[in-house]
Order: structure tokens, then sequence, then C-alpha cells
């Protein structure tokens, strides 16, 4: 077995995860500036550039962060992260996603979550999502993959004040029958 990569490329036929790098701000700030994508995050301000460029920061410092690119256009439809590895439950999580609205109920979010699960269960037992509270948008669409609330846990997003998130967990045994059904 390959040993676990934080920011492999990922793809599918339709989407490429590519990691995050410092040159592309500009390109993933296009997307971000739109505060329609930000309406039920914890940091409904984040389309602005100064917030985005904390966010943006704290994506590359933690050497987990993806771009997600449209294969067919190579257009940039947002990003998304891995992060915190836990040895001693053997989990990880995924969090930090957004996308361009333009892509929202065209089933990206669940192509992304489902290579990055398929991904992530060939090394780990558990996968974890941090959902702000209040983006109820996010929580259904994570539920559609079969994860579980399982705890409410006040945050620190980098550079930003704790705010509520709700803790999802998928578990590798339930993913695996659940892709064989």
């Amino acid at each position: 077995m390959l040993p676990f990569a934080h920011q492999p490329v990922l793809e599918t036929d339709t989407i490429l995860l590519l990691p995050l790098q410092e040159s592309d701000f500009t390109e993933l700030y296009a997307v971000a500036a739109d505060p329609k994508i930000w309406e039920q995050h914890p940091t409904k301000n984040r389309w602005q550039e100064a917030v985005f460029a904390t966010f943006f920061e704290g994506a590359i410092q933690s050497q987990g962060a993806f771009k997600i690119v449209d294969k067919a256009t190579g257009a940039t439809m947002g990003s998304t992260r891995i992060y915190d590895y836990n040895p001693a439950d053997n989990s990880i999580l995924i969090g930090y996603t957004f996308y361009s609205t333009q892509y929202w109920g065209k089933g990206i979010n669940h192509a992304v979550k489902t290579l990055m699960l398929n991904y992530l269960f060939e090394f780990v037992d558990t996968v974890r999502f941090h959902i702000g509270a209040d983006n109820v948008r996010s929580q259904i669409a994570i539920r559609r993959l079969g994860a579980v609330k399982v705890a409410e846990q006040e945050m620190a997003y980098y550079g930003e004040q704790p705010k509520l998130n709700l803790v999802f967990e998928v578990i590798k045994q339930a993913w695996t029958e659940q892709k064989a059904r």
C-alpha cells in the first residue's frame, strides 16, 4: 500500500482535486467573492477579500487543502480540505468546503466527497466533517452520503473566533456496505 498523502491529486471523469497552491489565490477568490456562498457558513463575510485572505492562508498552512477543478472547462469550482488526522482513533476530518453557486445542485459536492471518502478509507476507519451549525444546506448534503451527526463542537477557524459546528461522521464499514448495495 502506498503511504497516505494529505494532498494527493484525486480525479473522476469530470472533477480534479489539486493540491492548493499560493498561486491559486486570485482564481479561488474569484469564486469566493460571491456573498451567497457564505450565507449559511459560520463566517458570513468570507466573501470580503481580507477575510478570505485569512481563510486562504489557513488553507495553505494546513497542507491538506484542494482546488476543485471542472475537467471539461478547466474552471475552478471551489475548495475543500483534509485535516486533523487522529492516530488514537484512526480518524481524519474533511471540511472548509465551498463551491461556486453555478455548481450547486448538480451533484458536484456528492462526487467530490465520494472521491475523498473512497481515498481516505484506504487509510482510516472514520472520517468526520465539521459543518457550521446554521449551514443546513451542507448538513443535508452530508447526510445524503450516509454521515451521522455525532457531536457539536466550538471550533476556531484559522485567524477567527470560535464558532459552533456540528460534527458528522462516516465509518469505513458503513461506507463499504453502502457502496456494495
